[in-house]
């Protein structure tokens, strides 16, 4: 284990607003008319090697990790974007191999009978 694992201290990498429509909610013309989700993640690594050598192998593929997300959002549909979160995050983490991964969702068009801005789900997520 090198120091910043022993430590905790991770690089991260950050991507926001990665945007598909979705078929998500409780509601039967939530999952008949879908909606845009956006989603948001930082992932734990260690950047050190990529740094080194400049080569995409190194590192973890962004491109790859948006890509995936948004095959996440389109798939489903769940009642709950709270197992929307859990879905991406877990696929991430198998597939990219970071160390630990924090995913937001969003739902801006959320079916509540009051003005609101957005609503999000936060979790966080390790390797095991």
């Amino acid at each position: 284990m090198n120091a910043a694992a022993a430590a905790g201290a991770w690089d991260t990498i950050t991507i926001t607003g990665i945007e598909a429509t979705g078929f998500h909610g409780v509601f039967d013309y939530e999952k008949r008319d879908g909606q845009q989700f956006r989603v948001d993640l930082v992932l734990h690594t260690s950047t050190r090697l990529a740094a080194a050598s400049d080569d995409l192998r190194d590192t973890i593929d962004y491109g790859g990790v948006a890509q995936a997300v948004v095959q996440e959002i389109e798939a489903g549909p769940y009642d709950l974007i709270e197992k929307l979160a859990s879905v991406i995050a877990e696929r991430i983490l198998s597939q990219f191999s970071p160390a630990a991964v924090a995913v937001a969702v969003h739902k801006p068009q959320a079916p509540i009978p009051v003005p609101f801005d957005d609503v999000i789900i936060s979790i966080y997520r390790e390797r095991a």
